[in-house]
């Protein structure tokens, strides 16, 4: 995943649910690294964020954003998802 520079970003829903795309993904990544209880759940509460974030921008009808926000959202489920079978 490409890293935004986030000042470049404005206050709109597609922004703003990239921006929790990334957050999502360190969220992830983190807790990939060191799979502890308190690490997955905050990553499962980001997901829950970015969900809404993605939800927002489906409404607003930004079609390139949404297209976007929910392939990096897919990646991300994935990536948990993956994580949440290994803890098991």
């Amino acid at each position: 995943m490409n890293s935004h520079d986030s000042s470049l970003h404005s206050n709109s829903p597609s922004n703003s649910a990239l921006d929790s795309v990334e957050k999502l993904h360190r969220a992830v990544s983190s807790a990939m690294s060191h799979p502890t209880e308190q690490l997955i759940q905050q990553a499962e509460n980001s997901l829950s964020h970015t969900e809404q974030a993605v939800s927002q921008v489906i409404e607003q009808g930004n079609r390139n954003a949404v297209e976007l926000a929910e392939e990096l959202l897919g990646e991300e489920k994935e990536r948990l998802s993956k994580l949440r079978s290994a803890k098991k």
